[in-house]
């Protein structure tokens, strides 16, 4: 387990090496910078589309940091305002259904936006991906 931070800013990680550095940042301004750049992507997702985390990271020019994406989004559910519902994996996995209030929550979302989702997996996933890369400017 590592500590690190000021009293304002104490956070304490339980990975090990590159993780935790991660984790320690999160608790910093760029936490709050980051988060709110890829909130800001996500709110432009079109209605019946999803994208990955990783197609937000390289779009934010952090290509491995997919999985801080993931913790953004994981953070979100507190503003209605981001749909979080558009973001899966790589492989189209609702793999966020957890943290949704209810199990189904994050289907029936992606459905009644017209998305086909089988065994939690988009099922029409190369039709409905949304790049970032390709759709915004930089």
């Amino acid at each position: 387990m590592v500590e690190c931070g000021g009293l304002e800013n104490r956070c304490t990680a339980r990975y090990r090496g590159f993780e935790s550095l991660l984790l320690c940042i999160l608790n910093s301004k760029l936490r709050s910078d980051f988060f709110k750049n890829v909130y800001d992507v996500v709110r432009l997702i079109p209605p019946g589309k999803v994208t990955s985390y990783g197609a937000i990271a390289r779009y934010l020019g952090t290509s491995k940091s997919a999985r801080v994406v993931g913790w953004a989004m994981n953070n979100s559910h507190h503003d209605q305002s981001i749909p979080a519902h558009r973001v899966v994996n790589r492989n189209g996995l609702l793999t966020g259904k957890h943290h949704f209030h209810g199990e189904e929550t994050m289907e029936n979302l992606l459905k009644e936006e017209g998305i086909l989702v089988k065994k939690d997996r988009i099922d029409n996933f190369k039709e409905v991906f949304w790049d970032p890369l390709n759709e915004l400017e930089l």
